[in-house]
């Protein structure tokens, strides 16, 4: 049984987008992170990071979104990524690898450092560095992403699901994207597994 673990509004959105596009039979476990349950010793035995997502599969306990979604992919669903060995896969690896550490990185830093981390070791001196880092990362992503359609072509692969939801961030951050990066983004953020992933993490946050 596949169960996820998360909280709405995070990283666990783009595991129960994908696990949503996937058709699974899966569980949403919802995290309270406003009750403190991350730091609970009954998530910490699963989580020893006290983060979310987190998934189980059976047996199986695996975290950080993009090593799940990789993980779901390969298990459940290959043609959501390119064929092993290939060109597309080498430049997948390369757009997953700058999702998360070039323009998530900037997104989050701004994050840390205005609500995440405690008050007394913010600095409000990271948010212009942060959002210079975020306009570099956003010209980049804009230079590389085709005029129409997904990344690879006309299906969608884990380096899109990736790409829109950290784009739908800097959006709510009030980044101003770029037009065409811009059209890419609301592209895929209309397909409808990402709006029943949204409205099955806020049932299950409410508890029905």
């Amino acid at each position: 049984m596949l169960t996820l673990y998360g909280y709405p509004q995070t990283r666990s959105l783009r595991v129960s987008w994908l696990l949503e596009e996937l058709g699974l039979d899966w569980h949403y476990h919802p995290v309270h992170l406003h009750q403190n349950a991350h730091r609970a010793p009954t998530y910490l035995a699963i989580n020893a990071q006290g983060k979310v997502p987190c998934l189980t599969d059976d047996d199986l306990t695996i975290s950080e979104s993009t090593a799940i979604c990789l993980y779901l992919a390969e298990k459940y669903g290959q043609h959501w990524l390119p064929e092993p060995g290939s060109a597309d896969s080498a430049h997948h690896h390369e757009w997953i690898s700058f999702i998360t550490t070039e323009l998530e990185q900037a997104l989050w830093s701004m994050g840390k450092h205005r609500f995440a981390l405690p008050e007394s070791i913010r600095l409000p001196e990271m948010l212009p560095v942060a959002a210079w880092e975020c306009r570099r990362a956003l010209k980049t992503a804009e230079q590389r992403v085709p005029e129409t359609g997904f990344l690879f072509g006309h299906f969608p692969t884990v380096a899109d699901l990736l790409l829109a939801h950290t784009l739908n961030w800097a959006a709510k951050f009030e980044q101003k994207i770029p037009l065409k990066l811009e059209k890419y983004r609301q592209f895929v953020s209309r397909r409808p597994a990402l709006a029943r992933a949204v409205e099955r993490e806020q049932r299950a946050l409410q508890g029905t």
